[in-house]
């Protein structure tokens, strides 16, 4: 689960070569593990920094038997560490830390040196998705990443009541707020490609 001379690799983890998406921060995995049951045309990497939740991934994918799963623990805030230049084609950042504190600001993970992280492994056509419950941080990442060049293909300011998403997939954490009657935000965006202006980090 530590990745070692990964980069540019990771199609040989699974059983076959199919596009690549990653979650950076799973938590304990609902989400991403819904997803590899729901897309199994598609490879998925689970990336977690806590030790005790990435071995709740690993039960879980052992249980279900999850071919197209795999693994990381390790730090999200250095993509380009795990992954090569365009290697991967859908990136899920779900209800990321918000770093309310303006002192915080770099911490967050849509401030821009960490959208030019994932520009560097997305693939031209690759998607960014981001959902949160904070609306502060969701208003600063709609504003920090349209600075960065990135066109929106969605703006959802009520996610679970937006006519146009039928295929949302929850996480552990998202589950338990909306049930509350906790309003989330999603994006869905993409960088510029190769013809445009090439953004600034």
């Amino acid at each position: 689960m530590r990745p070692v001379g990964m980069i540019g690799k990771w199609q040989d983890r699974f059983a076959q070569s199919q596009p690549l998406a990653l979650e950076v921060g799973s938590g304990k995995g609902q989400f991403i593990i819904g997803m590899a049951q729901a897309h199994p045309e598609q490879n998925f990497i689970a990336l977690e920094i806590q030790e005790v939740a990435i071995a709740y991934i690993l039960r879980k994918q052992v249980e279900l038997q999850l071919p197209n799963l795999q693994l990381i623990l390790g730090d999200g805030a250095a993509l380009t560490d795990y992954f090569a230049p365009g290697e991967i084609s859908q990136l899920f950042l779900n209800f990321s830390d918000p770093w309310p504190k303006s002192r915080h600001e770099k911490r967050r993970l849509t401030y821009r040196h960490f959208l030019a992280e994932d520009q560097a492994i997305l693939a031209s056509d690759g998607r960014l998705q981001f959902k949160t419950d904070n609306q502060g941080f969701f208003e600063y990442s709609l504003v920090s990443m349209n600075n960065f060049g990135m066109t929106f293909d969605l703006v959802a300011l009520d996610l679970h009541h937006d006519a146009r998403v039928t295929d949302n997939i929850e996480t552990e954490y998202e589950q338990k707020f909306a049930s509350r009657g906790g309003r989330i935000y999603e994006l869905v965006a993409h960088f510029p490609t190769k013809k445009d202006t090439p953004a600034r980090a």
